[in-house]
């Protein structure tokens, strides 16, 4: 079993682990549609579609096969982990009674906490 920090690993870490780093793999190999998408939406027709030819890689079919899915996942975890993870007076004192010092109410750091700051800076590249 795996360790980390001189414990063993939960199993159920295991597996999420290697989800997501299977998840992340999956999507590096793949390639970017970003400057597609600006040609493509050029070619719409009245209907709204875009007829597309495309060459796609076993890498790009094995991430788009689960990408609409996977998104919505993390984009739920997302939510879960800012429901769970947001500020809290922290009930001491203070010398600044107008600017409290807030707590995550989860973990109980400092706010901003650390998973707060994670999910920040994933999302501030």
């Amino acid at each position: 079993m795996q360790q980390r920090h001189g414990r063993s690993a939960d199993p159920r870490e295991t597996r999420l682990r290697e989800r997501l780093e299977t998840v992340r793999a999956r999507s590096a190999k793949s390639s970017s549609w970003r400057t597609s998408t600006q040609y493509l939406s050029r070619l719409m027709n009245k209907n709204g579609f875009v007829p597309v030819k495309a060459r796609l890689s076993r890498e790009d079919l094995a991430f788009l096969a689960g990408a609409r899915e996977e998104v919505i996942m993390f984009a739920e975890l997302g939510v879960r982990l800012l429901d769970l993870h947001r500020p809290q007076e922290s009930g001491g004192i203070t010398s600044d009674p107008g600017s409290p010092i807030h707590r995550c109410r989860a973990c109980m750091s400092r706010w901003p906490c650390p998973t707060f700051r994670a999910i920040d800076d994933a999302f501030n590249v």
